[in-house]
């Protein structure tokens, strides 16, 4: 699953560049590294990569092969060999199922930190057969019970500070406090071998769960054969770029890459691209702990030898205007990107000031949990000559546009943005009545956002209706509405998104007081934060006292609030 070789004859030489359409061709072609061969996915007819891993327990045996190589270093100081790795998962894995009987079909929550015991916890309960339900760690009280009492979890793994959260309850379920006990996890049998209980491809490995329509998050169901085809479609777009843009001998001799990452597990970002693509590639990955953090970044930067740069946009804003931040410093990292919200023409602008030598591998990813987290990538010359772009469709999955009754659309016309492929859900986890509405005919998935093809490239519309992105966090504004609606002093209210440069966007009440009633904008963020994420907190509280504009059904006229169209319901 690596790129080809830049020459198959002389390894000093550069192999002649390849258009995009060629390179798919080879490289997806028969016979070749990436072939793609219809195959039958869950009843559905669909092109899959021919040559692959049948369940992320086979990723894990053969990532010993990498032996005494580093697979992670923790800012905590913890640092991982790749063999050392498969021998404490093997022994996660025997403890989990002596001491609570967690076999294939289990699910395991794991409401956490970023820390060496969530990885590990989670790799046991893959090669067990069992499936991981990734807590969002940011959660507060109400959203925590809500997780527990959708995903019913036979075991739960907690950090101290975020099951005193729930402290006063009664979960209903065994939990392991991972600061006092999970020690004995990892050394309860270093000798024993990897579970060997037969997993099928689309057994779900995962829930992960999204915002959505409902307000309330929903438990997508990610199978094995979903987080290999992501892992997949990574490398098959490292090799068109190899393809399309060849190395010279100089940059063909460099070490391998060296990740950093604060992306939190609970994410696609965070658990696939960093958790599960360690083990499957031999990249070495360094892990923070804790907020975001810029100046210790650039220390492991330096320390580590970190070689690529990623992460949402608010994480690269804050690194590269930092004080301290020195190009010069930093002329070691080669590759920059990453996904989870648009990244600005402003943004791309001045990574390619501040970081020229990282400028050729510069990728921008663009998907969704539902379907893994990716399906297009903008890279490289197209990106830089087309910065609004969500780039091409990765080969292993498809991208087209359709209208609202699932006829699909021409290039250049605006509409659902969809998703077919083995990268794609297995739909929401206790929610037939979401699954089928997130899915038109032939497993097309629905992405929820709009925009239309351009000559082979996806351009964005819109997001999702409402929909604000903070920082990579998707929130819904009804949830946030909802809990202001629960003041007694509050008439109305209406959640916006408003642009940041760096976050996004952030999060903006309108508020209207009950007659006779005064509202502080402080005390109505307390409320707020008394039930919600942080991040979910509006930053801005406006109060008016003219009601909010809505339109003939009552629905309140956003665009309007905004100040984006103008209001044309004229009540009589």
């Amino acid at each position: 699953m690596s790129p080809p070789p830049v020459s198959d004859s002389d390894p000093q030489t550069i192999a002649p560049k390849m258009s995009y359409q060629d390179a798919v061709k080879a490289i997806t072609g028969p016979g070749s590294p990436f072939e793609l061969a219809d195959e039958d996915v869950n009843g559905i007819m669909m092109p899959v990569f021919k040559n692959r891993f049948r369940s992320l327990r086979e990723i894990l045996e053969k990532s010993v092969e990498f032996g005494e190589a580093e697979l992670a270093v923790w800012d905590t100081g913890e640092r991982w060999q790749f063999a050392e790795h498969e021998r404490i998962v093997a022994s996660v894995a025997a403890a989990l199922r002596d001491k609570h009987g967690i076999g294939k079909g289990s699910r395991v929550a794991i409401l956490a930190a970023n820390r060496p015991e969530w990885i590990l916890a989670a790799w046991a309960t893959l090669v067990l057969g069992g499936t991981v339900v990734a807590m969002n760690g940011w959660w507060q009280g109400d959203e925590v019970l809500y997780g527990l009492s959708l995903s019913e979890p036979d075991l739960l793994f907690g950090d101290r500070g975020r099951l005193a959260r729930v402290a006063e309850h009664d979960l209903g379920v065994p939990t392991v406090v991972i600061e006092d006990e999970f020690a004995a996890y990892e050394s309860y049998d270093r000798e024993v071998a990897l579970p060997d209980t037969p997993i099928a491809e689309d057994d779900p490995a995962a829930i992960m769960f999204t915002s959505g329509t409902t307000g309330r998050p929903k438990g997508a169901m990610m199978s094995h054969r979903n987080f290999i085809a992501f892992l997949q479609m990574n490398f098959c777009n490292g090799g068109l770029k190899y393809l399309m843009n060849p190395p010279t001998p100089e940059e063909a001799a460099l070490p391998p890459l060296v990740g950093i990452t604060s992306n939190p597990l609970f994410h696609v970002s965070g658990f696939q691209s960093g958790a599960l693509m360690g083990p499957a590639t031999g990249m070495k990955t360094v892990w923070t702990t804790g907020r975001f953090d810029p100046e210790k970044i650039m220390k492991l930067t330096l320390d580590e030898d970190v070689t690529r740069w990623g992460g949402i946009t608010t994480q690269l804003w804050r690194l590269i205007e930092h004080p301290s931040f020195d190009p010069d410093r930093f002329r070691q990292v080669r590759s920059m990107g990453g996904g989870g919200s648009r990244f600005s023409p402003d943004l791309q602008r001045t990574l390619r000031q501040k970081l020229p030598q990282a400028t050729r591998d510069f990728n921008v990813g663009y998907g969704l949990t539902e379907c893994g987290g990716l399906c297009s990538m903008a890279v490289g010359d197209v990106l830089e000559a087309n910065p609004e772009t969500a780039g091409r469709t990765l080969p292993g999955n498809d991208v087209a546009i359709f209208d609202d009754e699932g006829r699909r659309l021409p290039d250049g016309e605006d509409g659902n943005i969809c998703v077919r492929g083995a990268n794609v859900m297995l739909g929401y986890w206790r929610n037939p009545d979401a699954t089928k509405e997130a899915f038109f005919d032939d497993g097309w998935l629905r992405t929820g956002d709009i925009g239309q093809m351009r000559e082979g490239l996806l351009f964005l519309a819109s997001r999702k209706r409402d929909m604000i992105i903070r920082g990579g966090e998707n929130i819904y504004p009804l949830e946030i509405e909802n809990r202001i609606d629960d003041h007694p002093d509050v008439e109305e209210v209406a959640v916006v998104g408003v642009d940041h440069r760096e976050l996004g966007q952030e999060v903006k009440a309108i508020v209207i007081p009950r007659q006779g009633k005064r509202l502080d904008p402080k005390q109505l963020q307390e409320f707020t934060a008394e039930t919600l994420a942080y991040y979910k907190v509006p930053t801005h509280v406006e109060i008016r006292e003219e009601p909010l504009p809505r339109n003939a059904t009552g629905k309140v006229l956003k665009a309007v609030l905004l100040g984006e169209a103008e209001n044309a319901y004229q009540e009589e």
